[in-house]
């Protein structure tokens, strides 16, 4: 009776087990399928003179392999059909020793890679000095986010401009970007406006990126870095020279808000600064930075400009209406879920949890702290009221390419 007994408590420990994996699978593909990125990886946009320069070496190798091919392939051809067995009843000559053949087969190649060669270091003497100029921009990688700062532009409440997730440029100007990463190997790719380069712990490499068109792109890592790797994308949002000026002035001046009193922006504010201890829920002040506050984290991205912004979760969630994007009701679902149990709907997600679950830290697993619903609903508030001014909204009217959405803030 007792060994039934327990093999009845096991059973319904396993189900128990299996229900809980379903219910968060579930509601992991829900939220990713509800409200996911429609914007894609878009390859041979010859807007970038990065990208031209490196269409017309391609040309050139093209060019050589194709020749290659036709040589080689009418060799082959030739051979086979000039001494076929049924042709010929004498044993096969051997070319050895055939001087003028060695020295083709020796020559043909050499030549093949000497011009390959001058042309790829031509190419690298164009493209990867970084001109004195060039506007600069410093890149992090972590697992899973981008981290975007502008070192030339100190910010009046102090620190540099940084910005998550997504990267404001100028068009028709280079970039020089200053990339590293704050864990492992991340792999920085916005194809539209350059090649891919990895992002390597302790290590800066600058170099330089471009584009003459004004508009919303797609990047994402491309060095498998962990459980949420594929979930690790960011916006490139080149913007008019007027318009990043624009930006940069609004971002510099830039204070959050101070909430009313009494409104739900106050609670926020004040479960983002200090937490909730009596329930062990941490303060979100101690990984994120607000300009113009006194948090300043820098375990998780840049949060001042949290309102503006059209994405979530490093990209895996956009949000592309021209006003109030952050008020439509799956937007405020996705964000509540998010702040929730961040790691349930993005794995390997280092955010605590706030539903009382356990999440991983510094490799252990830890008790996450309780915030009620309406305690979500106020950090939630107080994150959508950190908007930059209308003018500096980089979103607005910029068209975003690779996508079925091609108006972008437009539409």
């Amino acid at each position: 009776m007792n060994r039934h007994s327990g093999q009845r408590l096991h059973a319904r420990e396993r189900l128990r087990r299996a229900l809980t994996m379903a219910t968060a699978a579930g509601l992991g593909t829900a939220l990713l399928s509800g409200c996911g990125s429609q914007q894609f990886i878009t390859m041979g946009d010859l807007a970038s003179d990065y990208n031209k320069e490196i269409f017309w070496m391609s040309i050139w190798a093209i060019a050589l392999s194709i020749l290659i091919f036709v040589g080689v392939s009418y060799a082959l051809f030739y051979t086979v059909g000039r001494f076929r067995e049924d042709r010929n009843d004498a044993a096969p000559q051997q070319f050895h020793g055939n001087n003028r053949l060695e020295t083709w087969l020796v020559v043909v190649p050499v030549i093949i890679v000497m011009v390959l060669s001058v042309l790829t270091v031509r190419s690298m003497a164009i493209l990867n000095p970084v001109p004195a100029e060039a506007t600069k921009i410093d890149v992090l990688g972590r697992q899973f986010w981008w981290n975007f700062a502008y070192p030339e532009t100190k910010a009046d409440a102090g620190g540099n401009v940084t910005n998550g997730n997504e990267m404001i440029m100028p068009i028709g100007e280079q970039v020089a970007l200053t990339i590293t990463s704050g864990d492992v190997i991340h792999g920085f790719w916005a194809p539209n406006i350059g090649g891919q380069r990895a992002a390597m712990p302790a290590t800066l490499r600058s170099w330089n990126v471009d584009i003459n068109r004004a508009g919303v792109y797609q990047g994402n890592c491309t060095q498998l870095c962990g459980a949420s790797h594929a979930n690790m994308r960011y916006k490139v949002v080149a913007l008019e020279p007027e318009r990043y000026a624009s930006f940069l002035a609004a971002a510099k001046a830039y204070r959050a808000p101070e909430p009313a009193a009494g409104s739900a922006e106050a609670r926020g504010y004040a479960l983002f600064m200090q937490g909730k201890p009596e329930t062990g829920a941490l303060a979100c002040a101690a990984c994120h930075r607000v300009q113009g506050t006194p948090a300043a984290g820098v375990a998780g991205p840049d949060l001042s400009f949290f309102g503006t912004r059209r994405t979530l979760g490093a990209g895996m969630w956009e949000f592309m209406e021209p006003e109030n994007h952050w008020e439509t009701p799956r937007a405020r679902e996705i964000l509540h879920e998010w702040i929730k149990h961040s790691p349930l709907v993005k794995p390997g997600s280092l955010m605590p949890t706030y539903d009382g679950s356990e999440y991983r830290a510094n490799g252990k697993l830890v008790k996450g702290g309780i915030l009620t619903d309406a305690e979500l609903d106020d950090v939630a508030a107080y994150l959508r009221s950190l908007k930059l001014p209308e003018e500096a909204n980089y979103w607005s009217g910029t068209p975003v390419f690779g996508s079925q959405n091609t108006t972008g803030g437009t539409q």
